[in-house]
């Protein structure tokens, strides 16, 4: 049996409800990497939002690779190297703050360890810079403010709403940008044709392993291109029951160290085997 590449989306995946790794589940990733094989944590935070997890994993020290702003990002944990990366263009912002503005929606984007808000923070941004631990900066000249490199925007909208504004904003941008949605109220706004699957396909290359050699875990929506992706799909218990539909394996939740389970029975047993 080759080595194989296990891929951990972090929230509701990686981590219980509280948004942390259990010790078991570490030990787990650890024996992974100690037998030779990879881990990449694909999430659609940004870089520095998955900071607290690469540490406790112990991934400087140990290896792996951050795939980070759903793929628009993938640095190897070890050298530091960013090896691929995509950037939104600038001149889709205009329509988003109209869109957005329009239906009282919030947009944000990243700038170093900072959320840049166009708006006034609804509950959705304010929980998706909690969840990052990253400072809020509103800036209501939010198009002519940001003149930097950005690799993603976040959109944010009740769940009852939100497929809708997915649906709409797709039809307006999507030849500009991918669009997707990663929770019921969260819409990620991409550079075209980045998904978690299409770069863990390069991070793959990088390190010589092919696509039947991973194992995808995930539980939300854009996780669902990497687990069919992968050679093994697999949805946590607690997954969106989209994710749970497209995957060969349900785990046991978040909450109950489903990835230990994941582990044992794809990496542990079939090298065993």
């Amino acid at each position: 049996m080759g080595k194989k590449v296990l891929v951990l989306d972090i929230d509701g995946t990686l981590t219980n409800s509280k948004k942390e790794i259990t010790q078991a589940t570490k030990e787990a990733i650890w024996d992974v990497i100690d037998r030779g094989h990879k881990v990449v944590l694909a999430s659609g935070r940004p870089t520095p939002g998955m900071r607290r997890y690469e540490e406790e994993l112990e991934l400087p020290r140990r290896g792996g690779y951050l795939l980070s702003f759903n793929g628009a990002r993938v640095v190897d944990c070890l050298t530091g190297e960013i090896l691929y990366q995509r950037m939104l263009p600038l001149s889709i912002l205009p329509g988003l703050y109209r869109y957005g503005a329009g239906r009282g929606m919030g947009l944000i984007t990243y700038l170093g360890d900072t959320v840049i808000s166009a708006f006034e923070p609804d509950e959705y941004v304010r929980l998706e810079a909690g969840i990052n631990g990253l400072p809020i900066r509103v800036q209501k000249q939010f198009v002519s403010f940001v003149d930097f490199d950005i690799h993603k925007c976040l959109m944010t909208a009740p769940g009852d709403l939100a497929a809708a504004y997915e649906k709409e904003l797709r039809e307006k941008y999507g030849e500009m940008a991918s669009i997707y949605r990663s929770e019921p109220f969260f819409i990620e706004i991409m550079p075209r044709g980045v998904n978690k699957a299409s770069s863990l396909a390069r991070v793959l290359e990088v390190i010589g392993a092919d696509r039947e050699d991973a194992v995808c875990c995930g539980d939300g929506y854009n996780d669902i291109c990497m687990i069919r992706y992968g050679g093994v799909g697999v949805a946590m218990e607690n997954a969106q029951p989209a994710v749970r539909e497209a995957a060969d394996y349900i785990a046991a939740s978040n909450d109950q160290d489903g990835l230990v389970e994941v582990i044992r029975r794809f990496i542990r047993e079939e090298a065993a085997g």
